[in-house]
């Protein structure tokens, strides 16, 4: 099985047991994010398949806003964003899953920051995620 940066891929990974695989590849590689990635390696956690998922049941984490989590900024987080809706819209592009958190009854995205702003901003309402918890030692 060959890895892409694609929703397809995620969901063949998942399928023969090999998300958190395909979870590491994408974070070291397109999404730029080895700092997740390292720090999801820190402990056990558990990974839910894709699935589409209502975009406002979560927040974005990072972002030029005061009081987010990681702050950028404005005008890198605008350019992005950019990019990814005109990418998107030509519908020839498979975007990867958002990665999520699940703790305490509560969603929130860890990667995929920059591609769920440029949803909403296209109208979108729902999209594929990866849902991850830690799991107990």
């Amino acid at each position: 099985m060959t890895y892409e940066p694609t929703t397809t891929s995620a969901i063949a990974f998942e399928q023969v047991g090999r998300l958190e695989e395909w979870i590491h590849l994408f974070l070291c590689n397109e999404g730029n994010n080895q700092a997740f990635s390292d720090g999801l390696r820190l402990q056990p956690r558990e990974y839910h398949a894709p699935r589409m998922m209502k975009l406002d049941l979560f927040e974005r984490c990072c972002g030029p806003e005061d009081g987010l989590k990681y702050q950028i900024p404005a005008s890198d987080f605008r350019k992005n964003i950019r990019a990814i809706a005109k990418k998107f819209k030509t519908g020839n592009w498979d975007m990867p899953p958002l990665i999520i958190n699940h703790m305490d009854g509560k969603y929130e995205l860890n990667d995929g920051n920059h591609r769920f702003e440029a949803l909403q901003k296209l109208g979108a309402h729902e999209y594929w995620v990866i849902i991850w918890e830690t799991t107990e030692a």
